[in-house]
């Protein structure tokens, strides 16, 4: 008479579901490990996005019990703003010229400084510095310098080119100009350290085949480095327009938006109307505009690339 086993087997594999029970066990959940991050996106960015989305349907100045619910007429009157179109425009030229300069220099330093440089940490280094010096930190400096009694017209002067003098910051015609200088001052150092970190994985090999071709420098940089960083070039122009969207301390800190509002941009127009006037309500409406375009903005560049990448 034989008798059956019933007992699972003490030796060799376990059952399926044992095994997949003990990989669940050794592997654990992931979710601990990224709920601090959930906790601070949703807590307090999607929270406050969602917070100043219903202020901008009333009219609130930020400090009184009461606030007045005016609907979508916050959104009417940002389209009916001169200044909102001014902005707007500011943005745009300071996108365009900043981006274009900043990416040719930055491009020019980094490929020269993949050359054989002597001394080329020092250069590394003074070309990034203005990256990490906070801009409350230069304003005064800027200020000083582009002054109508200031260092740059005190050495044109000492050059014979007083002519040339101008009061910088104090008019128009050329406030904008001095923040967009400031700018790309300020932010070429990026542009130079992506672009450094790019070059570095271009294939070698290809470099000194078209080398070997008769290719000149000139000739391998615009045809075989530049189409190899081109994924940089558009992640830095995306940066870049985002970054101007939000720009706020350079033009407040040296110009203040003046004069006549032709260093105006959205960040400090919301500021205008947020702090200094007290419409925190039309503030935060043109906070919404401002997130609905960067949002727009990169999702058609995203889609725009998934096109090209697919075609």
């Amino acid at each position: 008479m034989s008798v059956t086993n019933t007992e699972p087997a003490l030796t060799g594999r376990p059952p399926l579901q044992r095994r997949r029970r003990s990989r669940r066990v050794e592997r654990g959940s992931g979710f601990p490990w990224i709920l601090p991050t959930l906790i601070l996106s949703v807590g307090f960015i999607y929270y406050c996005v969602g917070y100043t989305g219903v202020i901008s349907l009333y009219d609130w100045n930020g400090v009184g019990p009461t606030a007045t619910p005016v609907g979508l007429a916050n959104y009417s009157r940002l389209i009916r703003d001169d200044v909102v179109l001014l902005t707007l425009w500011h943005t745009g030229i300071y996108v365009a010229v900043t981006f274009i300069v900043e990416a040719v220099l930055g491009f020019a330093f980094a490929a020269m400084l993949h050359s054989n440089v002597r001394l080329g940490i020092v250069y590394k280094v003074l070309v990034f510095c203005p990256v990490i010096i906070a801009p409350a930190v230069m304003a005064p400096v800027f200020r000083q310098i582009y002054a109508a009694d200031g260092a740059l017209n005190e050495l044109l002067g000492a050059l014979n080119l007083g002519v040339f003098a101008q009061p910088w910051l104090a008019q128009s015609s050329t406030a904008l100009g001095v923040i967009i200088l400031i700018g790309i001052w300020e932010r070429t150092g990026l542009y130079f350290i992506l672009y450094y970190a790019a070059m570095s994985q271009v294939d070698h090999g290809t470099i000194e085949a078209a080398w070997l071709d008769g290719a000149g420098n000139i000739r391998v940089l615009w045809s075989i480095v530049r189409p190899s960083v081109a994924g940089t070039t558009i992640a830095l122009f995306v940066l870049q327009a985002i970054y101007t969207l939000k720009l706020f301390d350079v033009p407040f800190l040296v110009s203040q938006g003046g004069p006549s509002f032709s260093t105006e941009f959205l960040g400090t127009y919301i500021y205008r109307q947020g702090i200094t006037q007290a419409h925190v309500g039309y503030a935060a409406a043109l906070s919404i505009a401002l997130l609905a375009i960067a949002l727009a903005l990169t999702l058609g560049l995203n889609l725009r690339r998934r096109k090209e990448g697919s075609s």
